[in-house]
């Protein structure tokens, strides 16, 4: 039987306040001790900050896109909500803070053999991985619990709309996942998934449904918007051109947006004014984190002139951690996630791969929105599955070389994740805050 691990943070301690401190006696053991918190803040700060900062931060940003009283809730019926007599018990619940259990009576919710939809970036057992306990970990929020993803349902609330994913490569992963899902109580040849460039399209063929993938790192125009060749160091993004792909986007009544990986170049990203095709180039630098900014800003603007909100619902969803350092986590120096089939037990742990000034951004920018725009909150719930990255268990786009042979862990991936696996977790949520928000 495997353990529960649990996923909740302990809020940081309330020092005590200056004026306490002027009027207690400092004795040498307390001079001793503050010097000590002196000494730590000074030499760990900005990890202290960003280990407190992402809960914080996060905890502005609303996770449910309807505000007021209890009263004003139920009188605005949201696009999808069943509400009434069936939703379960979350009102008050954060489905977000809450434990990994073990469960291997209803996991996987799919096998990848049955699964057609599935690319070999995320197929781990054809590709060698020995272990299968990664897929049999279930999220069980504090004080509540989710419902369980119905497919039926779900197509039948898709039946002749569209679903759309935009975004990164993490984001055509909860695709897939959400293609298999549906795919689960699809009849044989009753399905299909085309891709045409940036645009994968599953169809449920009796639902008159699609659910749908845009590949746009940026959301805005970039040199990196090939879906084929976009492996690119030197990354510009274009001011002000959401609208080039935005153009694909419009008709979807639910869409789930994605954006982060790719803005983190360094402290400086590059901003473009004009066209690609001009001739001279204008481009500027900005911080990473102005840079973020105007994605988000772009984004909400394109939602707001574009999207009906009486009918049509929009998620985002947070940043997805990586596991690229074991010293991290207490492991051997120079290690990774490769070859780890546990998950991380400590209860505090947020990596070193955190970035509290973009979690700042967002936590600005969504609470200072009327847009009803629905955070999914992944963040702090994945990042203690350093056991559900691909690794090396996946097909690569070069042949390893015998260097790399010799270090498995030289060229493992521990950015993108196994499917079935962590991302089917990303649907269960947001069918939850879909049906049940």
């Amino acid at each position: 039987m495997k353990q529960s691990i649990s996923a909740s943070v302990a809020a940081p301690s309330t020092l005590p306040s200056l004026s306490i401190l002027r009027k207690a006696r400092l004795s040498p053991y307390l001079i001793s001790l503050l010097i000590f918190i002196l000494f730590v803040s000074v030499l760990y700060g900005e990890d202290l900050l960003c280990i407190f900062g992402q809960q914080l931060q996060l905890n502005q940003v609303p996770d449910s896109p309807v505000s007021g009283t209890k009263e004003e809730k139920q009188s605005k019926k949201l696009p999808f909500a069943i509400g009434g007599d069936h939703e379960p018990e979350l009102e008050g619940c954060d489905i977000f803070s809450g434990k990994w259990v073990w469960d291997d009576s209803s996991r996987p919710l799919y096998d990848e053999s049955d699964c057609p939809y599935l690319q070999p970036q995320v197929t781990c057992q054809e590709h060698g991985r020995p272990d299968r306990d990664y897929q049999f970990w279930r999220w069980q929020p504090e004080g509540c619990s989710l419902p369980s993803f119905n497919a039926t349902l779900m197509l039948e609330a898709l039946r002749g709309k569209r679903m759309m994913f935009v975004g990164d490569s993490l984001n055509r992963g909860q695709f897939m996942s959400m293609a298999c899902l549906l795919n689960s109580v699809i009849p044989r040849n009753a399905s299909s998934l085309h891709t045409f460039g940036s645009l994968s399209v599953f169809t449920a063929k009796e639902y008159n449904a699609t659910v749908e993938f845009y590949w746009a790192p940026f959301l805005l125009e970039s040199n990196s918007d090939n879906a084929d060749v976009h492996r690119i160091s030197d990354r510009i993004v274009r001011k002000g051109s959401i609208n080039k792909h935005g153009k694909h986007w419009k008709g979807v009544d639910i869409m789930v947006f994605n954006t982060y990986l790719w803005w983190m170049t360094g402290l400086k990203m590059k901003i473009m004014r004009g066209s690609f095709d001009d001739e001279v180039k204008d481009i500027f630098e900005v911080s990473t984190e102005d840079a973020y900014r105007m994605g988000m800003k772009a984004m909400l603007r394109w939602v707001q002139r574009n999207m009906d909100l009486n009918r049509t619902r929009v998620f985002f969803v947070s940043m997805s951690p990586s596991h690229g350092k074991s010293i991290d986590w207490g492991g051997e120096p120079g290690g990774n996630c490769y070859n780890q089939t546990t998950m991380i037990a400590d209860p505090h742990y947020w990596g070193s791969d955190c970035r509290r000034s973009i979690m700042q951004v967002i936590g600005d920018v969504f609470s200072k929105t009327e847009i009803p725009i629905t955070l999914l909150n992944i963040t702090r719930l994945s990042a203690y599955r350093k056991d559900a990255h691909t690794s090396i268990y996946k097909k690569h786009w070069t042949r390893p070389t015998p260097e790399q042979l010799a270090n498995p862990a030289s060229y493992a991936d521990c950015v993108h994740w196994c499917l079935p696996g962590l991302q089917d977790t990303w649907n269960e949520l947001l069918f939850t805050k879909l049906f049940f928000p």
